[in-house]
């Protein structure tokens, strides 16, 4: 998957977190061993805020597929929450009977946990989106990626009221066999994407409309975003998108887990 997105929203956002995971990590409680391949595997210790007892692994493959089957669809919102697009992308989303994916990035969800706690009561899903939004996770260290992936997972959880993220979504897709497995062991199944209509650019209403229109055959789930700068053309894509996807037989789910 190609790194797409535009990199002064991610910097700043990477400088903000900073202090977020040098603290957090003086508390890590995570740990991994090898597995008799001789690979690491990690596995958690102790459970995260909210949670019960141990975590349910889930597959660490990358899903692409929608629990609704061949004529589902998976709407999934990145960057995430922000205070001006993310109630209207949920307003939206009502309006149009249609269940989706917010994949969180761990700063943005503990600076607004009202907008967390708002897209749960709305019956949608949370992805942990990391820490910062760093695209170079893929060249990190494992004790890097942990720190990026689990400390979002403990912020989205607090800022939910207890509601787990059931996946995980690399920046820019930047996975490793280390953080999908990472991932897989504490319940979240690594999300990646079929359809990028490139929102983040802003490449107009219509050009994004005709991504979507042309590139569905190519998989269900389609990738839009919440956060980041102006997302109105965004908005005027999925009041286009989505009843064009209905009336052409499609129905709305979750990625698979």
């Amino acid at each position: 998957m190609a790194r797409h997105k535009g990199r002064g929203w991610h910097v700043r956002l990477l400088a903000a977190a900073l202090g977020v995971t040098a603290v957090a990590a003086a508390t890590s409680v995570w740990t991994a061993q090898a597995d008799t391949a001789g690979g690491r595997q990690p596995q958690a210790r102790v459970s995260a805020p909210g949670a019960q007892g141990q975590v349910a692994k889930v597959a660490a493959d990358i899903a692409h597929a929608s629990d609704r089957g061949a004529r589902g669809v998976n709407i999934t919102i990145d960057d995430g929450p922000d205070p001006v697009w993310t109630p209207q992308v949920l307003q939206l989303l009502k309006d149009n009977g249609v269940k989706a994916t917010f994949c969180m990035v761990g700063t943005q969800a503990q600076a607004h946990p009202d907008l967390v706690k708002e897209v749960v009561a709305a019956g949608h899903r949370l992805c942990n989106h990391t820490v910062s939004h760093d695209t170079t996770m893929d060249t990190r260290s494992e004790a890097y990626q942990s720190q990026q992936i689990l400390d979002a997972e403990r912020m989205i959880t607090k800022a939910s009221g207890g509601v787990r993220p059931q996946y995980y979504r690399a920046p820019g897709g930047a996975f490793t066999p280390y953080s999908r497995q990472l991932a897989a062991s504490r319940g979240m199944r690594p999300l990646g994407w079929n359809v990028d209509t490139k929102d983040f650019e802003r490449p107009g209403v219509d050009t994004m409309v005709a991504t979507v229109k042309s590139e569905i055959s190519d998989g269900p789930t389609i990738l839009f975003h919440d956060a980041g700068g102006d997302r109105s053309q965004t908005l005027a894509a999925l009041r286009e998108v989505l009843p064009w996807l209905k009336q052409q037989g499609y129905s709305f789910g979750y990625p698979v887990r």
